[in-house]
């Protein structure tokens, strides 16, 4: 019996025992990670359920928006289109000049004249500069305002001068689209106040669009502050869709969800989720459940590092700096009751499972290679006889 014992404690394993797992938690020398380890329960997925990721309503609650106007206003690297309409002698139009000549230097009162001027840009601080009037600060400004003041700086040198300002190149109010969408681009703000979905939708959408939604994460940088969101949920909460302001950058990114199986499983191997949710319960499923012959059913594991609010809700220590922190949930699939729990407990990506082995399977391991060395291809239905 002793030299049984011995052989079977020299037989490699696939994993820990539950007994294992519980012992290294509770010693410090080997639980090096810190890991806890929480039954699954009602309770428990209530709180998980409860937890809610960064919102990007989050970004503007410290701090004020920079530009809360409508997008309407120019700024330093805006290109202008400036035209000027002139009556009578015209500062701008050589074509009218020559006319006023040709009558004997009698201006036509009814010829009004289009002069459009070369494209403007706006420097780093503001500024333009233009014929007739010099530097003009213009940042703030609408393109009303600044027709306005030019035409106030036109009106001792020109006739009845008319100013009219677009803007061809629009820097100043724009965001910064790119990552996994189709047209990564610069895509300017318009008095309409684009949300974060329309200046995806203005760069293509997501490139991979046989995709799930889930499957995309947007990151969102303001005023150096950074949330990260799912697209889907973006998609099914209003209230995250929110309006983009200038200098916004909007990183959309193709994370495809997986987890991984390990121990006495079916299948041993890392999966996608492949649907916009994944219970536990549909997890296990898919790599086979556990095995009869190896498993123990009632030490179904799953690996996480969780958010540090719901650890410290669940009352386990971790550092007061940290953001997340190791965890495992325990699952009981010999109690009928674990089933309905696997049915409601949500899987995240990264999640690993790990399906303990039964503290008997080490003496099976041992009698079948007792078998295999006393007679290959013997059953131990056969010995026994």
């Amino acid at each position: 019996m002793l030299m049984l014992l011995t052989g079977c404690n020299a037989l490699p394993d696939s994993g820990p025992t539950e007994a294992q797992v519980n012992h290294t938690q509770r010693d410090p020398k080997k639980n090096t990670v810190g890991y806890g380890i929480v039954q699954i329960s009602l309770d428990l997925i209530t709180l998980l359920e409860s937890e809610s990721p960064a919102l990007f309503t989050s970004l503007d609650a410290d701090n004020t928006p920079r530009n809360p106007g409508k997008n309407d206003t120019v700024g330093p690297g805006d290109i202008l289109q400036v035209s000027i309409y002139e009556v009578g002698s015209a500062l701008f139009s050589p074509t009218n000049a020559g006319m006023a000549a040709a009558s004997g230097g009698v201006n036509i009162p009814g010829a009004s004249t289009a002069s459009t001027l070369p494209p403007l840009n706006v420097d780093g601080a503001g500024n333009i500069r233009m014929p007739f009037v010099g530097s003009m600060h213009v940042t703030g400004m609408t393109t009303t305002q600044v027709a306005q003041a030019i035409r106030t700086q036109l009106k001792q040198k020109s006739q009845s001068p008319q100013v009219v300002v677009r803007i061809v190149s629009d820097i100043a109010n724009s965001v910064m689209v790119y990552g996994g969408v189709r047209h990564p681009s610069r895509i300017p703000l318009t008095p309409n106040r684009e949300h974060i979905l329309d200046v995806i939708a203005l760069a293509g959408g997501e490139e991979h669009s046989n995709e799930s939604d889930e499957d995309y994460i947007v990151r969102l940088t303001r005023n150096d502050r950074i949330a990260e969101m799912p697209l889907k949920v973006i998609e099914n909460e209003p209230a995250q869709n929110i309006v983009m302001q200038p200098g916004d950058r909007v990183q959309l990114t193709f994370q495809p969800r997986n987890f991984s199986v390990l121990g006495a499983s079916g299948q041993v191997t890392e999966t996608q989720f492949t649907t916009p949710t994944l219970t536990l319960a549909e997890a296990i499923s898919r790599v086979g459940g556990p095995l009869d012959s190896r498993a123990d059913p009632n030490a179904v594991y799953l690996f996480r590092y969780e958010n540090a609010d719901i650890l410290r809700r669940l009352g386990m220590p971790i550092d007061e700096n940290a953001t997340t922190g190791p965890v495992v949930y325990q699952l009981d699939m010999m109690n009928p009751n674990g089933y309905f729990l696997a049915e409601k407990f949500m899987m995240r990506n990264g999640d690993l499972i790990y399906i303990a082995n039964s503290s008997s399977n080490k003496f099976y391991k041992f009698m079948n290679l007792i078998t295999t060395i006393l007679s290959p291809g013997t059953s131990m239905g056969g010995i026994a006889k």
